[in-house]
């Protein structure tokens, strides 16, 4: 038997890490700027995280949501805290694309309608639901057709006024898309989503499973804006590479029985790890360090006249690569030793560690510099 083929994979098996770095099994160090695409929140194996999981292991590792799990409630406990959201409620998955189809159908619930807004290049998940709302269609089987889904342009007030009505079960966002490109949404589009939500009796959904858990300097990303959303998904750097995603539904929507429900969502092993990375933001104060070098990163790439317009908040990052140098991202991981993410055609996207320090930025920028000025030279 061999594995299914959809992945395209560099040539390295990584086999240890460290805050921001990791290792092949060469022995070869390598700069962590990805982050497992943003997963990697607090550092890899940061001792707080695993303690966490020992711990949990020697005592018990699973049982269903049929019995009680106090993990879940501290979980809840200082997540409201730390997000701002305590008046909030936590229904706990696995992943992202379930915490979106999770919001999804409580709007549905809630409401009792089934048309979704999203945004044109939005990217919400893999599943039949997180995937109609989508703007991809090479990744939409015959299958996932028939969701009642209609795409507005970003960041277009007048457009989204004209097309919202009282059909309109949720309107679901990014915080910043992150496929797209690094896409920030203006504080001004955000506040108006929300008000016309609240005009029309529709949800209001933020997708933070990227752009949450501190990575903009802020808890999410939305709270730039300063809007309160009835639903807010989260997943990635929330288990810090543990499988764990959540909702955050607003105190106004009650539940009832057999609404929902998940197998392995908030078992032990998820709560402890996802306790051990808020205590982890909270100790080190990650929210602040996110923000203050993310600000010298921008306020670095922003000097580099070959590089497109440098987007994103805190440590979110990306910026365009002109098409003549679209092998940067290679090369700064074989010459340098530096993952980066990417998005198509020609984007490249920091999503490291909150922890990254200035000097760890600073081995980025310096092999960005010598890239850019062998152009400047030619």
């Amino acid at each position: 038997m061999k594995l299914f083929d959809v992945y395209s994979l560099q040539n390295i098996n990584l086999v240890k890490g460290e805050g921001s770095w990791v290792w092949d099994d060469q022995g070869t160090r390598y700069l962590d700027l990805y982050g497992g695409h943003a997963v990697i929140s607090i550092g890899h194996n940061h001792r707080l995280f695993v303690q966490a999981l020992k711990e949990q292991l020697e005592k018990i590792s699973f049982y269903s949501n049929s019995v009680l799990n106090p993990l879940q409630d501290q979980l809840a406990e200082r997540l409201g805290r730390l997000s701002g959201y305590p008046d909030y409620n936590l229904f706990l998955v696995n992943s992202g694309a379930e915490a979106n189809e999770n919001a999804l159908k409580i709007a549905s619930f809630v409401t009792g309608r089934k048309k979704v807004v999203a945004f044109r290049k939005a990217f919400h998940g893999r599943t039949s639901g997180a995937v109609a709302i989508t703007d991809n269609p090479k990744i939409v089987a015959p299958f996932n057709a028939g969701h009642e889904v209609e795409f507005l342009p970003f960041n277009d007030i007048d457009t989204l006024r004209q097309r919202m009505d009282s059909s309109v079960a949720a309107v679901i966002i990014e915080g910043i898309q992150g496929v797209a490109g690094i896409q920030v949404p203006e504080p001004a589009f955000l506040q108006a989503i929300e008000a016309e939500c609240n005009r029309t009796g529709a949800l209001l959904i933020l997708d933070e499973i990227q752009s949450g858990y501190g990575r903009t300097g802020q808890f999410f990303a939305h709270q730039h804006a300063g809007i309160r959303p009835h639903l807010i998904t989260m997943a990635k750097g929330m288990g810090n590479g543990f499988p764990i995603g959540g909702v955050l539904i607003h105190p106004d929507i009650k539940a009832t029985g057999g609404m929902l429900g998940t197998t392995f969502g908030g078992n032990h092993l998820a709560c402890a790890a996802a306790l051990a990375v808020l205590q982890a933001i909270e100790n080190q104060n990650l929210l602040l360090n996110a923000s203050t070098v993310g600000s010298y990163l921008i306020e670095k790439l922003s000097g580099h006249g070959f590089l497109g317009p440098i987007r994103g908040r805190g440590l979110m990052i990306g910026f365009d690569v002109p098409e003549f140098k679209s092998n940067l991202r290679a090369e700064l991981l074989n010459k340098y030793k530096i993952f980066t993410g990417e998005a198509k055609p020609n984007v490249i996207r920091l999503l490291p560690s909150l922890a990254l320090s200035r000097q760890e930025a600073d081995v980025f920028l310096e092999a960005l510099s010598v890239e850019l000025q062998a152009l400047a030279v030619a």
